[in-house]
């Protein structure tokens, strides 16, 4: 760990090159020394390293699969069943596609992804110690703490989920080991903590940046920003991965009623999902052209019409048996081209599938430029649906559920579904709507769900994995060896 945490400490002053050239500060004074002596002097400063850390969710890192969040939404949608890999392309993500990379333990991905949630939380906790201090107002001052508590209560939360056993609501308190839990800017090795700890300091943390964001409205369009919608928003959906539905349903509909967010047009719902101005997008990333190397990114694997080997011979296409619960008169129904005959290609040199996915349009087939969802109105409406049908609140459920799928699909009528058929009837709806977004491995671990890729269109000699039992250790990502080897605190996974 400490040698890890070095590295953060280089990530942190990186949070400048924003406003100023990277290069220049790491070359002419030791990290530490730059950190100390120039970020954190003044309110410009603080800002600028919390920027710093909305600009490490999109970055390149050190490979072309190594793209800040980007990544792991993909590899999220890789390792369920909603989403089919046409072909093997150029490599990339196949193994995570084949749930080989997240169990190999040297892997540079796997690497990647662990440390990419770990520079946040120690930027993080390098900006909530030092803002106190700085001379400046007390609104800049809470309103970058709250932000600064979000991202660590996000990074927690994104992480325990991975490598760590599924939070049990019938097993209190869950004990089963979790993650290094860092509220401190610290270079010293860390144990893991329980399931259990690990939520309870990231509901403290979106708690506090509740209390620090109250009254702080965030600029126009500054979606990658946090305010107190997304926060609600963060709990919510905390809430719904340790199946307390009240607090699910509450905070959902904290979002939906006071956000001052509406569900998308249709005309919106097919231009290409790549603008954070869109009326239903809450929390996005927003890269620009000289922020964005080509062949990175999600636009770079998860668009149609962006021109890269990967795309070109490997659009990623939708499971055949979901696409076929959509009716002909939702609109989402128009994201996919089940024939692969039906919409025009890019251009010629692109391969033509079944179930190919129209959803994701990157900038051009030159420019894998696009925003990034990583929050929407819809979903908020999907974890009130799920948490009231939990609680029995069948027509709540039933309520919450009509009012996105009727906007979806004017044909559609309230369900009558009650008890099991209605939870089942929200859960298709949820994988329709979210697709290729960053939800699937996570929503099949937090239910106790098993992978089950068998009779749709997933080829088993490119998947490799057709089924994952629950209970499989597998389900959990190991830790990798440069971790292990920098801390002998850290007990891997079976």
């Amino acid at each position: 760990m400490k040698r890890i945490l070095y590295i953060f400490i280089a990530f942190a002053v990186s949070g400048v090159s924003l406003t100023s050239c990277k290069k220049d500060y790491l070359n002419t004074a030791p990290t530490e020394s730059v950190e100390e002596g120039i970020v954190f002097v003044d309110m410009k400063g603080a800002w600028a390293a919390l920027n710093g850390i909305h600009r490490a969710m999109y970055k390149d890192y050190d490979s072309q699969d190594q793209t800040g969040q980007s990544t792991v939404m993909i590899d999220a949608d890789m390792m369920g069943d909603d989403l089919v890999m046409t072909s093997a392309g150029n490599n990339w993500f196949v193994a995570n596609y084949q749930w080989v990379t997240h169990r190999n333990t040297s892997a540079a991905h796997l690497k990647f992804v662990y440390y990419f949630y770990y520079r946040i939380i120690a930027n993080a906790n390098k900006i909530i110690e030092k803002i106190d201090g700085i001379p400046g107002s007390d609104a800049d001052k809470r309103a970058i703490k709250g932000e600064a508590l979000t991202y660590r209560a996000w990074a927690h939360f994104q992480l325990v989920q991975l490598f760590a056993k599924r939070y049990d609501a019938t097993t209190k308190p869950n004990s089963q080991d979790g993650i290094p839990v860092l509220t401190k800017f610290t270079i010293e090795a860390q144990p893991r903590v329980s399931v259990e700890e690990v939520y309870t300091q990231v509901n403290k943390d979106l708690n506090d940046a509740l209390t620090n964001l109250s009254g702080y409205a965030r600029t126009s369009g500054a979606k990658s920003h946090f305010d107190s919608t997304v926060v609600w928003g963060l709990k919510a959906r905390v809430a719904l991965t340790m199946q307390d539905w009240t607090n699910a349903a509450a905070n959902a509909e904290l979002v939906i009623k006071k956000g001052g967010y509406s569900l998308m047009s249709n005309t919106d719902y097919v231009r290409g999902f790549n603008n954070g101005d869109n009326a239903e997008w809450i929390w996005a990333s927003r890269p620009t052209d000289d922020q964005t190397t080509a062949f990175n990114g999600f636009f770079a694997y998860m668009s149609f019409n962006f021109s890269s080997t990967n795309i070109r011979s490997n659009p990623k296409a939708i499971n055949k048996l979901l696409y076929a619960k959509l009716t002909a008169t939702d609109v989402r129904a128009q994201l996919w081209d089940s024939t692969g005959k039906k919409y025009p290609l890019p251009a010629p040199n692109f391969i033509r599938y079944p179930y190919m996915n129209q959803k994701f349009l990157a900038k051009g087939t030159g420019s894998s430029v696009g925003d990034v969802p990583y929050m929407r109105l819809a979903e908020m409406y999907l974890i009130d649906a799920e948490a009231n049908a939990q609680l029995s609140k069948d027509g709540a459920a039933a309520d919450a559920l009509y009012t996105l799928v009727n906007n979806r699909d004017v044909n559609y009528v309230r369900s009558t579904n009650t008890g099991q058929a209605l939870k089942d009837e929200i859960a298709i709806q949820r994988r329709l709507e979210l697709w290729g977004e960053g939800f699937r491995f996570l929503d099949l671990k937090r239910k106790n769900e098993a992978l089950d890729r068998s009779g749709a269109n997933h080829d088993p000699s490119l998947a490799s994995i057709m089924k994952m039992p629950v209970g499989d250790a597998r389900w959990q990502w190991l830790f990798p060896q440069d971790e292990l080897n920098a801390n002998p605190k850290i007990v891997q996974n079976p």
